[in-house]
């Protein structure tokens, strides 16, 4: 027999809470062998990540990939790891911080309540939606920092919103934010800091949108993120003004001997440096609402090594959305028009009329026997 759990407790007065579910990949809890183990485990272990039936995957993932890679990769996030810890993290946190701000700013709407859940490592998305049903939240948003979706990243986010609340007694009203890559104040944001970058740094000669990439099959077997790159790219280029050869789309971490999409990041800056040779490149990632291993080790440090030693002489990342106002501000905008219709979200509720409505619900319910 199951045993669905239920929040602490419950009052009848109670005013009902909006949560907000931030989520985004997640991070080892520390740049070592063993913390690196337990996190590719569960991430290279997830279906939606590695599309091969387990039968043939998994004597790969636990007799090769976990005893080889791990040392590998904690080398690298030791090179990207803060005093204070993973950059992923504690940027996820700010940003989490500055949307509950906004939002509590908002006078007429509210409450809200705000929280930061990883797919993989810590804090997860169960313990995040479980402080959310403890702050009194009966409805609640997920917003899945991925602005192109992919089955990877936000179906994979779903899929583990969904396996916590089959656990629940009381299932609160849901909605989750499937994509915004062509969200104007999104893209804004990333004109505003790519300006700011030039402006500070000096332009180089080509300007690259590089995105995760992800096995070619997965397009090929429906998934839309190709193309939702490759809109968010050309947005971008319009909105710059960038004419046709200034810029580049190209995808970066591939993994494995299969073919992902292309062009690969690592491939194209060699050949703008040997082939063409451009001196000066320009790199910004806007598939990543946060820096990561990915942009500060990979784009930052990876391939500016082979930009350099394939005769480039510079290669200037530019850096993710992170918290920048303006990228807290589009969030927040995105938040507010997919919460349409909830009363949090309205901006002129009658804070005594609904106050004194749950007042005299739970007199109700104490007339009735329950305790408050």
């Amino acid at each position: 027999m199951r045993l669905y759990s239920n929040k602490s407790s419950f009052s009848h007065d109670e005013m009902p809470v909006l949560g907000v579910l931030v989520a985004n990949l997640g991070t080892p809890d520390e740049p070592t062998t063993n913390a690196l183990r337990r996190y590719l485990r569960e991430f290279l272990g997830d279906p939606r990540v590695i599309e091969i039936p387990k039968w043939r995957w998994w004597p790969i993932l636990f007799g090769l990939v976990l005893r080889t890679r791990p040392p590998k990769s904690a080398a690298a996030y030791q090179q990207v790891w803060r005093e204070d810890g993973s950059p992923l993290l504690k940027i996820g946190e700010r940003q989490v911080e500055g949307i509950q701000r906004r939002l509590q700013e908002l006078a007429d709407a509210g409450p809200f309540a705000v929280e930061l859940g990883m797919r993989y490592g810590n804090p997860s998305i169960s313990a995040a939606l479980r402080r959310l049903r403890e702050a009194g939240a009966q409805r609640i948003l997920v917003l899945p920092l991925y602005p192109q979706y992919s089955a990877t990243t936000t179906g994979s986010t779903f899929d583990a919103v969904a396996k916590e609340l089959m656990r629940w007694r009381w299932v609160p009203e849901l909605r989750m934010i499937g994509q915004y890559h062509d969200d104007p104040g999104y893209l804004d944001a990333l004109v505003a800091s790519i300006r700011q970058h030039w402006a500070e740094n000096g332009r180089g000669e080509r300007l690259l949108f590089s995105f995760h990439g992800m096995p070619q099959r997965y397009l090929l077997n429906g998934d839309p993120y190709y193309c939702q790159c490759h809109k968010t790219a050309r947005l971008l280029a319009e909105r710059l003004e960038l004419p046709a050869g200034s810029w580049d789309i190209c995808f970066q971490s591939r993994f494995g001997k299969e073919e992902w999409l292309k062009p690969y990041t690592d491939e194209t800056v060699i050949t703008l440096a040997r082939e063409h040779g451009v001196k000066h490149v320009d790199v910004v990632c806007p598939g990543f609402s946060a820096d990561c291993l990915e942009t500060l080790e990979e784009i930052a440090e990876e391939n500016r090594e082979y930009f350099e030693e394939n005769g480039g002489e510079r290669l200037s990342y530019i850096p993710a959305l992170n918290c920048r106002q303006d990228h807290i501000d589009a969030l927040v905008r995105i938040i507010l028009h997919h919460a349409q219709g909830w009363p949090e979200a309205r901006l002129d509720r009658d804070w005594d009329q609904e106050q004194e409505l749950l007042r005299a619900s739970a007199q109700r319910a104490k007339q009735m026997g329950a305790e408050s």
